[in-house]
């Protein structure tokens, strides 16, 4: 008998404690924000670009990994806490950009309350004057490339894509048709003109969504143009 409820009670005490240290706090503040260069936003692939937050002297010291969503946002509930952001080299169509505050690519986050800031980076080329029209089922994008790294740390074109999809997730995985152009050529300031033709789509649905990609020479992360609703 007494053997018994030793072990009753173990398991109870047991149970309680497991209870107590699944009883934490949840994270209870937002940090948000953009991908920018110069205030305009980066626009990526959705969940391939990421960037890390560490928390200095916390006894885990596991980074906490925050991805990036295809127009350029970030968000993340977080602890209040200091931070260190750092994005890894082989993330995104660009260069981090050295932080006055700390000398490095490191940028210093204080988190108390919910946050916003947008994360400004050099990007290797950028998508301007984006324009998609259509005509019966043909959906024609024009687009010019602007260089915005030069010198030694300068990269090619590779490629440039018209995506087009049934859902508002557009790139190279996601996508009914796509098009693409070689790199050599395009020309810096000149227009760029794509163009794909919807196949049938199931549902039947009178719309579509398009945007450009660019990928660069020797970078894995492509560079998009936003994400635009055209009707059919």
């Amino acid at each position: 008998m007494k053997l018994r409820l030793i072990i009753v009670l173990g398991v109870i005490s047991g149970f309680l404690a497991s209870c107590g240290y699944d009883n934490y706090d949840e994270p209870g503040s937002k940090l948000e924000g953009k991908l920018v260069y110069k205030g305009e936003a980066i626009n990526v692939s959705y969940n391939d670009v990421t960037f890390q937050l560490w928390e200095p002297g916390w006894q885990k010291k596991g980074e906490i990994n925050v991805s990036v969503n295809q127009d350029g946002s970030y968000g993340a509930m977080l602890f209040d806490a200091n931070y260190k952001l750092i994005i890894p080299s082989n993330q995104g169509p660009f260069r981090s950009i050295t932080n006055a505050e700390t000398g490095s690519d490191t940028i210093l986050v204080k988190l108390a309350g919910n946050k916003v800031m947008d994360i400004e980076v050099e990007p290797y080329f950028m998508i301007r004057t984006p324009q998609f029209t259509v005509s019966g089922r043909d959906v024609t994008g024009t687009f010019k490339v602007e260089k915005i790294i030069t010198g030694a740390n300068a990269k090619n074109i590779e490629r440039v894509n018209l995506y087009v999809n049934k859902t508002q997730f557009v790139d190279f995985r996601a996508n009914v048709v796509s098009t693409e152009l070689a790199g050599s050529s395009v020309t810096e300031g000149t227009t760029v003109t794509l163009k794909a033709t919807v196949p049938a789509i199931t549902p039947t649905q009178n719309y579509v969504f398009a945007r450009i990609g660019l990928k660069i020479a020797g970078v894995e992360d492509m560079i998009f143009s936003p994400v635009i609703k055209v009707n059919l």
